[in-house]
């Protein structure tokens, strides 16, 4: 069998646009599918330390809902130990109040200043100076034990002790306290 002129030009014509036709698939489909697989394949590789930080945090606030109630617990028993209203109007009448019970009359409670409480939402701490004018070292110490044993919230911070001219007997005595209260 033999083919004719036109023949020829028509597998000619075909296999030209099949060429074509291939040439079309590959640059302007596949070509583009790849580049776009290529971009999404480096999409996820750069979010694969993102989701390692997420399932890291996940992890983390799972742990934190399991201990929640000891801390809520805890907060609990915190609020439970501070008294309701400013502690303006509540911490010096129940510090001079203290003093007096263990024999110091005269102690001027004075606030010193505030600051958040980091460890505590919720929750500052408030700084007092008192000052007591005569008082023997011996019942100093019982009175600075009974008041962080009585009184959990609160820290002393500084003591500062100087010795009467007149009387070697008796001290001066300068405390510096902080208490935590509710913001």
């Amino acid at each position: 069998m033999k083919l004719g002129k036109e023949e020829i030009q028509k597998i000619f014509l075909s296999v030209l646009l099949l060429i074509g036709l291939l040439y079309c698939y590959f640059t302007m489909l596949l070509g583009p599918l790849s580049k776009d697989e290529t971009n999404a394949r480096n999409t996820v590789a750069s979010l694969v330390p993102q989701i390692d930080r997420a399932k890291a945090a996940i992890k983390d606030v799972a742990a934190r809902e399991k201990s929640a109630p000891a801390y809520t617990k805890t907060i609990d028993e915190i609020k439970s130990l501070i008294p309701e209203g400013a502690p303006i109007a509540w911490f010096p009448p129940m510090i001079t109040g203290f003093f007096k019970n263990h024999g110091l009359d005269k102690t001027p409670v004075h606030a010193a200043g505030e600051a958040g409480e980091k460890d505590l939402a919720g929750f500052k701490r408030i700084s007092w100076s008192v000052d007591i004018p005569r008082v023997e070292v011996s019942q100093l110490g019982k009175v600075i034990s009974d008041l962080e044993n009585e009184h959990p919230l609160l820290e002393i911070t500084s003591l500062h002790i100087d010795a009467l001219k007149e009387n070697p007997q008796y001290q001066h005595a300068s405390l510096s306290l902080s208490i935590i209260v509710k913001q």
